[in-house]
Protein backbone atom coordinates (compact mmCIF):
# COMPACT_ATOMS: atom_id res chain seq x y z
CA UNK A 1 0.00 0.00 0.00
CA UNK A 2 1.56 3.14 -1.26
CA UNK A 3 1.60 6.46 1.15
CA UNK A 4 -1.67 8.12 -0.16
CA UNK A 5 -3.72 4.77 -0.10
CA UNK A 6 -2.22 4.78 3.28
CA UNK A 7 -3.35 8.02 4.38
CA UNK A 8 -6.72 7.33 2.83
CA UNK A 9 -6.63 4.04 5.58
CA UNK A 10 -5.39 6.21 8.35
CA UNK A 11 -8.54 8.89 8.04
CA UNK A 12 -11.02 5.95 7.93
CA UNK A 13 -9.73 4.33 10.75
CA UNK A 14 -10.10 7.53 12.93
CA UNK A 15 -14.07 7.99 12.64
CA UNK A 16 -14.63 4.58 13.46
CA UNK A 17 -16.53 4.78 16.19
CA UNK A 18 -19.09 1.49 16.79
CA UNK A 19 -21.66 2.78 19.25
CA UNK A 20 -25.88 2.75 19.21
CA UNK A 21 -27.82 5.75 18.80
CA UNK A 22 -30.81 3.68 19.76
CA UNK A 23 -32.58 0.72 19.83
CA UNK A 24 -33.04 0.87 16.21
CA UNK A 25 -29.58 2.75 14.43
CA UNK A 26 -25.74 1.34 14.98
CA UNK A 27 -23.42 3.08 13.26
CA UNK A 28 -19.62 3.15 12.79
CA UNK A 29 -18.29 -0.32 12.30
CA UNK A 30 -17.43 0.86 8.81
CA UNK A 31 -15.70 3.54 7.27
CA UNK A 32 -14.64 5.03 4.75
CA UNK A 33 -12.00 8.30 3.34
CA UNK A 34 -12.41 8.95 -0.21
CA UNK A 35 -9.89 11.42 -2.17
CA UNK A 36 -11.46 13.63 -4.77
CA UNK A 37 -9.69 14.68 -7.93
CA UNK A 38 -9.22 18.17 -6.18
CA UNK A 39 -6.95 16.13 -3.30
CA UNK A 40 -9.89 16.62 -0.91
CA UNK A 41 -10.19 13.78 1.58
CA UNK A 42 -14.24 13.03 2.74
CA UNK A 43 -15.15 10.57 5.31
CA UNK A 44 -17.96 8.55 6.39
CA UNK A 45 -19.43 6.08 8.64
CA UNK A 46 -22.05 3.34 8.10
CA UNK A 47 -25.46 3.56 9.58
CA UNK A 48 -27.22 0.92 10.48
CA UNK A 49 -30.96 1.06 10.95
CA UNK A 50 -33.73 -1.75 11.88
CA UNK A 51 -35.21 -0.71 8.52
CA UNK A 52 -34.04 -0.56 4.75
CA UNK A 53 -32.99 3.50 5.60
CA UNK A 54 -29.76 2.96 6.42
CA UNK A 55 -26.54 3.74 4.69
CA UNK A 56 -22.92 2.62 3.74
CA UNK A 57 -20.32 4.46 4.60
CA UNK A 58 -18.91 5.08 1.05
CA UNK A 59 -21.92 6.87 0.18
CA UNK A 60 -21.57 8.50 3.53
CA UNK A 61 -18.71 10.02 2.35
CA UNK A 62 -19.17 10.54 -1.07
CA UNK A 63 -22.55 12.29 0.02
CA UNK A 64 -20.44 14.75 2.21
CA UNK A 65 -17.94 15.47 -0.34
CA UNK A 66 -21.00 16.42 -2.34
CA UNK A 67 -22.20 18.79 0.22
CA UNK A 68 -19.12 20.51 -0.20
CA UNK A 69 -19.23 21.28 -4.12
CA UNK A 70 -17.60 18.10 -5.16
CA UNK A 71 -18.36 15.43 -8.00
CA UNK A 72 -15.57 13.67 -9.03
CA UNK A 73 -13.61 10.82 -7.47
CA UNK A 74 -9.99 9.78 -7.73
CA UNK A 75 -9.48 6.86 -4.87
CA UNK A 76 -11.80 5.04 -2.11
CA UNK A 77 -11.30 2.86 0.39
CA UNK A 78 -13.52 1.11 3.13
CA UNK A 79 -12.84 -0.53 6.28
CA UNK A 80 -14.56 -2.53 9.13
CA UNK A 81 -13.94 -1.77 12.45
CA UNK A 82 -11.39 -4.54 12.66
CA UNK A 83 -8.81 -3.10 10.28
CA UNK A 84 -9.94 -5.11 7.27
CA UNK A 85 -10.31 -3.61 3.74
CA UNK A 86 -13.76 -4.16 2.35
CA UNK A 87 -14.90 -3.63 -1.23
CA UNK A 88 -17.71 -1.66 -1.71
CA UNK A 89 -21.47 -3.21 -2.09
CA UNK A 90 -23.16 -3.11 -5.57
CA UNK A 91 -25.22 0.17 -4.05
CA UNK A 92 -22.07 1.96 -3.67
CA UNK A 93 -20.82 0.58 -6.93
CA UNK A 94 -23.85 1.98 -8.93
CA UNK A 95 -24.11 5.20 -6.84
CA UNK A 96 -20.10 5.67 -7.57
CA UNK A 97 -21.05 5.09 -11.20
CA UNK A 98 -23.90 7.78 -11.76
CA UNK A 99 -21.21 10.30 -10.73
CA UNK A 100 -21.04 10.71 -14.28
CA UNK A 101 -18.57 10.59 -17.26
CA UNK A 102 -15.14 9.67 -15.83
CA UNK A 103 -16.82 7.39 -12.90
CA UNK A 104 -15.52 4.17 -14.20
CA UNK A 105 -12.20 5.44 -13.33
CA UNK A 106 -12.33 5.52 -9.55
CA UNK A 107 -9.81 3.48 -8.06
CA UNK A 108 -11.24 1.15 -5.13
CA UNK A 109 -8.76 -0.39 -2.51
CA UNK A 110 -10.13 -4.39 -2.53
CA UNK A 111 -8.26 -5.67 0.58
CA UNK A 112 -5.18 -5.20 2.81
CA UNK A 113 -2.99 -6.83 0.26
CA UNK A 114 -2.97 -3.63 -1.76
CA UNK A 115 -5.15 -4.92 -4.23
CA UNK A 116 -6.41 -1.96 -6.20
CA UNK A 117 -8.91 -1.88 -9.05
CA UNK A 118 -11.08 0.45 -10.97
CA UNK A 119 -14.50 1.04 -10.75
CA UNK A 120 -15.28 -0.57 -14.28
CA UNK A 121 -13.90 -3.29 -13.65
CA UNK A 122 -16.23 -4.06 -10.47
CA UNK A 123 -19.28 -3.11 -13.00
CA UNK A 124 -18.16 -5.07 -16.47
CA UNK A 125 -21.43 -4.88 -17.87
CA UNK A 126 -22.61 -1.39 -16.81
CA UNK A 127 -24.27 0.34 -19.55
CA UNK A 128 -22.17 2.93 -20.39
Amino acid sequence: MNELWEKLYNCAMEVINPHEISSNIYVGSVAAAILTKKGNIYTGVCIDTSCSLGMCAERNALSTMITHGEKEVDKVLAVYQDGNIMAPCGACREFMMQLGEGAGDIEIMLDNNGKVKKLAELMPEYPY
